[in-house]
């Protein structure tokens, strides 16, 4: 799977109390998830290894060269209100959840120098592509409601809930994808929580434990697709 830790370089991404920069918080949970699933026996693949700045055609060239079968974009959130707080995950579509979804995609897109494509024809077909002629779409929601929770979960923090959003780096990946804000580091307590060292390993390693599940699933799935299942159902039947 393509791990895509959000920001770096000169893009600092949000920043919170006392100089804590996305960039380096969520690039810190990738690195965490990326030894995990590795124990697992997955192969893993980061979009950047290091602190530098990865532009949005290179994160896809990255994740489609490598023919991943899952596609993962990690990110904090930051908000004008110090209120704000939790974690959110995020499928993409062309319409968003609501305003909000809508400009958090915009800043995101902004920060990777993405700009998405004048729709032509269908426009749901010109800007998601192929990701509707193939189950993509379905399994990434699916992702995601694995993602909200297992996160949810990892830093005891409020649940904005699964939603859609233009992600341009979500949409231009040939696999199931999602990303996740993994807390606001604007708000106090997010912020406490995502500069815990037990908190970045709870949720590295809650992530690892949604990438088993979905793939359980996927492989359930496929099974029972497979030739030699249905016979060998239909023969013990």
């Amino acid at each position: 799977m393509v791990v895509d830790a959000g920001h770096g370089g000169d893009d600092h991404g949000g920043q919170g109390p006392g100089g804590l920069l996305e960039k380096d918080v969520v690039f810190d949970v990738a690195l965490r998830l990326k030894q995990r699933l590795e124990a697992a026996g997955l192969r893993v693949v980061m979009t950047r290894a290091g602190d530098r700045f990865v532009a949005l055609g290179e994160r896809t060239e990255i994740a489609n060269r490598a023919a991943a079968d899952l596609f993962l974009s990690i990110h904090a959130n930051a908000s004008r209100h110090r209120s704000a707080r939790g974690v959110e995950t995020f499928f993409a579509s062309p319409e968003a959840t609501d305003e909000a979804a809508r400009a958090l995609a915009q800043v995101e897109n902004q920060a990777l120098g993405a700009t998405l494509p004048a729709p032509v024809g269908d426009p749901l077909r010109a800007i998601l592509g192929d990701l509707l002629a193939t189950e993509y779409l379905a399994d990434s929601q699916a992702f995601a409601r694995l993602v909200q929770r297992r996160v949810t979960r990892a830093v005891a923090a409020r649940s904005r809930g699964v939603k859609q959003a233009p992600f341009a780096v979500l949409m231009g990946v040939q696999m199931p994808a999602v990303l996740v804000e993994i807390g606001f580091l604007s708000n106090a307590a997010d912020a406490r929580a995502l500069s815990s060292e037990r908190k970045l390993e709870s949720l590295a390693e809650q992530i690892q434990e949604a990438v088993v599940d979905f793939r359980a699933r996927q492989n359930g799935r496929r099974e029972a697709r497979s030739p030699l299942h249905s016979a060998t159902t239909e023969g013990g039947q």
